[in-house]
Parts: structure tokens; sequence; C-alpha cells
């Protein structure tokens, strides 16, 4: 049987600045949409694995952002830091028609990793 996905309107990809982010508030949480240089849209839980920075801050280039916090660079559409970092935070599945974004709250990965205790001795 096919698993029927609830997707929820969060806004159009104009509302988000190019290499830019905008923050929407769910019932799971802050997620941070983000627009790259060629208009495509991803969704991130807008909480580094690391120390809990706000994603939403940081520098968009490429396909990643750079955590505002210590510098952590995660990429988009995984959600996975770029090593030599190791976490990933939770990654929403997006769909944009037309201009429209939708998300998947339902298909969200979970965040994992973070400071191991020795990263800021």
């Amino acid at each position: 049987m096919d698993q029927i996905i609830a997707w929820t309107p969060v806004g159009t990809v104009d509302d988000i600045p190019v290499l830019g982010s905008r923050v929407v508030r769910t019932p799971n949480g802050k997620v941070a949409l983000f627009r790259t240089a060629e208009d495509e849209v991803f969704a991130l839980e807008d909480r580094c694995p690391h120390k809990n920075g706000p994603l939403s801050q940081g520098i968009v280039h490429g396909r990643r952002v750079t955590c505002p916090l210590h510098n952590w660079v995660i990429d988009l559409a995984t959600g996975e830091a770029v090593a030599p970092d190791e976490g990933r935070a939770g990654h929403i599945p997006v769909r944009v028609e037309g201009r429209a974004i939708a998300i998947a709250l339902d298909l969200a990965t979970h965040a994992s990793g973070g400071c191991k205790g020795a990263c800021h001795v």
C-alpha cells in the first residue's frame, strides 16, 4: 500500500531571499527553509547538530550552509555535516510546485551527532 504524504504549505520560493533562509514554526519545532542561487529549496531543522546553533542565520553557499556559531558546514540536500565534522541536522522533504513550497513533516529525519566533548577544550 502506498504511503499518503501530508504536505504542509509554507510559502513561496519568493518568500526566501536568494542564498538566504526563512524560518517557519511547526508543531515539531522551527524549520529553516533555504534557497540556493539556482532557486533550489531545502528544509532543515533550525539547529546545527554540533551545539544547536541557528542554521537559518548561517551563510548559504552552493548547496551548503555554514553554521554561524562554530563554522560547521551542513549539506542542505541531506542535513549531513561535511567532513571532518560528523553529525546530521534534521532534514525535511520539500516539494516545489510552480513557486509554492510545501514540506512533509511526517517524513523528517532526526538530528544526530554533535560535540563529543573534545571540540572546545
